[in-house]
């Protein structure tokens, strides 16, 4: 029997290295780079560099990857224990370890299903991080449901036509190319109506609306787009003609996974946070530490935490176990229903124990707060999880043939009475 929680020494001295490395090179550069995403900014690239390359010798770029791809094919687990890490310090410990979103996600796709010819131009650079990507699916109308996007993409001239609007375009500012989802066959099923494309953002007819981001960003990192009849070459589809869904499954069940592992690594931060102010602030004569009210919340956010990290950790298990997605789908979707309550709770708590400081801008808790709920509408949102997981339990699920559930007290008493009736009989 195989039941183990210990993780091997020779990885834990990665793992010791790397919360070094982010605490004392990473997080200082999110107070004087902009967006880490931006590979054009000179002053971005002269510090973030450098890092990158101790990463690599260090062979920890890219773990994600498979070694073909330049990564060192680590299974999830061990992704997992490192995300939570790379969580404390979000997109630029990332960037720096080379598995940002949505860029990692992209490159799955495009290691999956791109051409020779695709992954020399925009997979290569992409891994390397001399550019990034943007997905863009999401519809101004379209909310969680793509059986009503309008988005379209029609052969005309020989060449794909891209026509309509994409909403939450993430990092499309700074992307080389695009990975758009269009409606190509209306009339099919739902699920087979739509196809995936890559797109240079040099295309024209590529229009911004506007740039869009959360109130606590110092830079906008997502797009409103219009695409006016955006032409691309017949071989820009990625998957075959109708497999949009098939395609996006490719990034979506790692990636939500991954958002959980980073997950954890923002709600330690803020638990840290709350524990530290506890035993070091002072009122009414005692500690806030010895206030029955505040053990509470440090009680509450433990417990919520080491929940939540253990059900990511045993999902990203069963995925190194079974490498099927799909097969570990009720785990995957009940980790990305939990995700967006745990830090909610846990940012919530330590912004009220900070008190007036607790809401500024000299505190992440408003930002964590905020950012929770993004989680909560970002790669499906939470409602459309849940109903995934109670689906998935209950499919299997078979309920007794009798009149009473298998567990009604009355039957199951005259059963045990029937069943031990000679016992019964001699004690009386």
């Amino acid at each position: 029997m195989a039941w183990d929680f210990e993780t091997d020494p020779e990885f834990q001295k990665e793992l010791d290295w790397i919360e070094g490395f982010v605490r004392s090179e990473i997080e200082p550069l999110r107070h004087v780079i902009e967006s880490p995403y931006d590979t054009r900014d000179a002053t971005r690239n002269k510090l973030i560099r450098p890092l990158q390359a101790e990463v690599r010798k260090r062979k920890l770029w890219a773990c994600h990857l498979g070694p073909e791809l330049g990564g060192q094919g680590y299974g999830q687990v061990k992704l997992a224990l490192m995300n939570e890490i790379l969580g404390t310090v979000p997109g630029l410990a990332s960037i720096v370890f080379g598995c940002q979103a949505p860029d990692s996600g992209n490159a799955e796709i495009l290691a999956h299903y791109g051409t020779p010819a695709q992954k020399e131009r925009f997979l290569k650079p992409l891994l390397d991080n001399e550019i990034v990507s943007c997905f863009s699916m999401t519809e101004p109308q379209g909310g969680a449901d793509p059986k009503v996007f309008r988005t379209s993409a029609r052969i005309e001239g020989g060449e794909w036509v891209i026509a309509g609007e994409k909403w939450f375009s993430s990092h499309a500012r700074w992307a080389s190319f695009l990975i758009v989802m269009a409606v190509t066959d209306p009339d099919a099923p739902p699920y087979k109506r739509m196809s995936m494309f890559i797109v240079p953002t040099e295309t024209p007819g590529i229009e911004t609306i506007r740039h869009v981001g959360y109130e606590s960003e110092r830079v906008p990192s997502h797009d409103y787009l219009r695409y006016n009849d955006v032409r691309v070459p017949l071989d820009h589809m990625l998957g075959g003609r109708g497999e949009a869904f098939a395609v996006a499954q490719t990034r979506l069940g790692g990636g939500r996974i991954h958002h959980a592992m980073r997950t954890i690594g923002q709600a330690r931060r803020a638990f840290d946070m709350m524990c530290e102010r506890a035993v070091s602030r002072e009122t009414q004569g005692e500690r806030l530490s010895e206030k029955q009210m505040v053990q509470e919340k440090i009680a509450d956010s433990w417990v919520e935490l080491e929940q939540f990290r253990l059900l990511v950790l045993r999902t990203a298990w069963r995925i190194d176990h079974h490498k099927d997605y799909m097969k570990v789908r009720k785990d995957i979707a009940a980790v990305k229903a939990l995700m967006p309550k745990v830090l909610h709770d846990i940012a919530a708590r330590a912004l009220h124990i900070h008190g007036s400081l607790g809401v500024s801008t000299e505190m992440p808790f408003a930002a964590m707060v905020l950012d929770s709920f993004h989680m909560g509408l970002a790669d499906g949102p939470t409602e459309v999880h849940k109903i995934t997981v109670a689906r998935q339990v209950l499919r299997d699920y078979r309920p007794s043939n009798g009149l009473f559930p298998s567990y009604h007290i009355p039957a199951l008493r005259e059963q045990a009475r029937q069943r031990y009736a000679e016992y019964l009989d001699d004690e009386i």
